[in-house]
This record gives structure tokens, C-alpha cells and sequence, in this order.
């Protein structure tokens, strides 16, 4: 059977924590798409970890941890934290990668700086990890596959043919030193020794596991208004963050996808730039950053400051609806026990008509919030185990949200620990 951990919003709901979480009964995790541009934050028995490309359950001895062959592999980047992991005291995770995966080249980060130096105001906020480039080089055919580091021969026609390539852009457009196609091959044999012991064939390894009845979990990176089709568009990932996705970069059968736990904050919170309708500023926001997460609403990855926002009813629903969810998982809870009145954010005025829908990227720009304030609870909920032990208010909040996006919570986390979770029968 097959669990898919994904996000509702815009990233950063807290999907390392519940991953980390449902590891503990699965066999195999899975990494499908994405790159290091994004992180998940985890507070376990080692430490806090804030991890990049190695999925979240790398904390439990009897699991095995993959990168699936939709992710955007950087090398040195996964190595690194590999051993910072292992460097404290984690034991070494059992890992495979898939030789279908892809990798970031060295010049898909050279590329991402160089492009959004040259937008200059008109930048999509990227993290500056190589991801547009790489995707982009993926779907135009000019990417390079795990399994071609163990062809040296032709590995080393392709890189000059590409490097060809990469320079007229180098030279007329960026006005930026030229690639070298020998050092470049001297990167891809360090990555080569790197990657060997770790290299299978992944979409058959999952299904023999799921043929012996294995547990296993996709892990999403980002949520469903950063996909490329259905988020908001432009300002968005460069792979699908939906878990429908999860059968493609994974190469497993969408059929065996059976439970869609997605993730959604009591709050709001982005990185980057795009259309955030509920968002807030000012003192409000500083608050609601300084006590948000696990040590402040700052970017896993980039160590930005999260824009802020009051829990969006409009585009959880939408971004529910569009993961497939089963369950829902209410993370960072407990951060707002220091309200008197909680904002919602209940519909969004567009062109003075009120819709519950979310619509596209040019009406999302016009849009206002329409709030509805719930009285807070004013208590701290840290450690409680069972939901009707919650104050009164703060179970109203919880069922005031379930009503308005029409999906089950039925998990609520109330703090940063791996068991600081209330478990909710709906």
C-alpha cells in the first residue's frame, strides 16, 4: 500500500515533520519530485534536522530512503547531508537511487543566478538552486540521467555537444564566463564514484516491495499552488507537486496510491514571490513569524523570511481537492494560543463579487480576503493527546476549518516533536 504525504498550499506546511511521523510503519519512502530548493524541517530524538533532498524518514533504522527518478538530483548536495546526517549520530540510512533520476549540473545554478540577476525586478523569487534550468533541460531533452555517468564515452561527446550549446547563451546573453567540457567531465566522475554503491533500478524495486505487501510513502515537496499546472502560475515549481505525480516520479502504479495525507498549517505562510490573499504585514506578521514553526517562520532552505497570512479557506480547499486528500493533517496548532480573535480567511472579493473558489493567476491578483474572525483559545496546547481535551474554542476553530475546506482533519499537530500529534477519528 502506498501513502502519499503532500502539501495543500504554497510549501512549508510542515510535511517533513508528519512524514518523519508515518515512518515509523512504513518500510520504503520515496522522494518523487523536486530538488534541494526546498526543506523540511525535523525535531526527533538526534536533533533538529533540516533536510534538503534526503526524504524524511532517514531517522528509522529499519527503513530504506529513495530518490525517485522525478527528482532533480544534486550530488554534491545529497552527500553533504548524507554525512552531516550521519555526522550526528544518525545511524547510515539505507539508500537507492533511481538511475533514471536526473541531475542538476553545475551550470543550472550558474544559469538560475545569471537569469534572475538579468530579470532583475521582475524575478520569480527562486531559490537559486538550479531548478527552472534543469526541468527545463529535462523536458527539452538535453538533460543528463544518473545511468549515463557509467558511459564515459558517450557521457563525453554529450558534454561537449551541451557545453557547445551552453556557451552561446554564456557569452551573447549573460555575458558570463564560458564552460569547459574537461572540467566539467571531472565534476561527473567525482559525482560517478559518489552515486555507485547507491544506484538501481527503482520502479522495480517498488514493485516487488509492493507485491511482498511493504509499506510505503511518497514524500511531496511544496504544496499544490506551487504546480506548474495548477498553482500559480508563473510563479511556481518547475515539477508537479501533486501526489498524482507521486506514480510518475516514483515509476509505481497510480492505482496503489490509496491514502493522500495532505498537509495543511493553521496558518499561512509562503516563500517567494506570487498572490497571497490572505496575507499580513507589519507588527502582525513580525508576531505571527517570531512564534510561528519550530524557532520562526523562516525559509528551511534559503533562511528567508516567510511571508505571513491567516489560515486560507479558499485555497486549502482547492489545493485539497487537488492532492486527492483522504486525510488531513493540521500542523503548527499550537502557535496561535497567543490570539484573542483568529482570522479566517473565508472567500476572496473579485471584481465586488464573493466566490469560495480559487481561480486563476490574472483574477487571483484582484483579489481581496473576505475574513470571519473566531475567538481564540489563549492557552498553550503543547503536550495534549486527545482532541476533547482541547480547549473549546480551539476544537470550534479546528471543526469552523474542516467544514470550510470539506475534507477530514484527522491529524493536529501541537508541536515540533515527532509525537507532539493529536490522532482525530472523523
Amino acid at each position: 500500500m502506498i501513502t502519499a504525504v503532500v502539501g495543500a498550499n504554497w510549501g512549508d506546511e510542515g510535511k517533513g515533520k508528519i512524514t518523519d511521523m508515518l515512518a515509523k510503519e512504513a518500510d520504503i519512502i520515496v522522494r518523487f519530485q523536486g530538488g534541494a530548493n526546498a526543506g523540511h524541517t525535523i525535531v526527533n530524538n538526534y536533533g533538529k534536522f533540516a533536510l534538503h533532498t534526503l526524504p524524511s524518514g532517514v531517522f528509522y533504522d529499519h527503513t530504506t530512503s529513495i530518490i525517485g527518478n522525478g527528482v532533480a538530483l544534486n550530488i554534491p548536495v545529497f552527500f553533504k547531508e548524507y554525512n552531516e546526517v550521519t555526522g550526528r549520530g544518525v545511524p547510515a540510512p539505507k539508500i537507492m537511487i533511481s538511475d533514471r533520476a536526473q541531475m542538476v549540473m553545475p551550470y543550472h545554478i550558474l544559469f538560475d543566478q545569471y537569469e534572475e540577476e538579468r530579470l532583475g525586478g521582475k524575478s520569480f523569487g527562486s531559490t537559486k538552486s538550479g531548478i527552472a534550468p534543469f526541468y527545463s533541460d529535462k523536458y527539452a531533452k538535453i538533460g543528463f540521467q544518473v545511468s549515463e555517468l557509467f558511459d564515459e564515452e558517450t557521457l563525453r561527446e554529450k558534454v561537449v555537444r551541451i557545453c557547445e550549446m551552453k556557451n552561446v547563451l554564456l557569452e551573447h546573453l549573460y555575458h558570463k564566463p564560458l564552460l569547459n567540457p574537461d572540467e566539467l567531465m571531472e565534476e561527473l566522475n567525482g559525482y560517478r564514484k559518489m552515486v555507485e554503491p547507491y544506484v538501481g533500478d527503482v520502479s522495480l524495486y517498488l514493485w516487488n516491495a509492493l507485491k511482498d505487501g511493504k509499506k510505503i510513502l511518497l514524500e511531496g515537496q511544496l504544496g499544490s499552488l506551487k504546480d506548474p499546472d495548477h498553482g500559480i502560475y508563473p510563479m511556481v515549481t518547475s515539477s508537479s507537486t501533486l501526489a498524482a505525480y507521486g506514480a510518475i516520479g516514483a515509476g509505481v502504479p497510480p492505482y496503489e496510491i490509496k491514502k493522500i495525507v495532505t498537509v495543511c498549517k493553521a496558518y499561512s505562510s509562503a516563500v517567494g514571490a506570487g498572490a497571497f490573499v490572505s496575507e499580513i504585514f507589519g507588527e502582525e506578521a513580525d508576531e505571527l513569524r517570531r512564534r510561528g514553526g519550530d524557532g520562526g517562520e523562516y525559509g528551511a532552505t534559503t533562511g528567508r523570511p516567510r511571508r505571513m497570512g491567516w489560515f486560507d479557506c479558499v485555497a486549502s480547499k482547492y489545493g485539497c481537492r487537488m492532492q486527492g486528500t483522504t486525510d488531513v493533517a493540521f500542523t503548527v496548532l499550537d502557535v496561535l494560543g497567543y490570539l484573542d480573535e483568529i482570522p479566517v480567511c473565508t472567500g476572496y472579493e473579485i471584481n465586488g463579487e464573493i466566490t469560495t473558489e480559487f481561480p486563476t493567476t490574472g483574477l487571483l491578483e484582484k483579489a481581496k480576503p473576505v475574513l470571519e474572525v473566531l475567538p481564540g483559545w489563549k492557552q498553550d496546547i503543547r503536550g495534549i493527546k486527545n482532541y476533547e481535551e482541547l480547549p473549546e474554542n480551539c476544537r470550534k476553530y479546528i471543526e469552523f476549518v474542516e467544514e470550510k475546506i470539506g475534507f477530514p482533519i484527522t491529524m493536529i499537530s501541537n508541536g515540533p516533536g515527532r509525537n507532539d500529534i493529536i490522532y482525530r477519528n472523523k
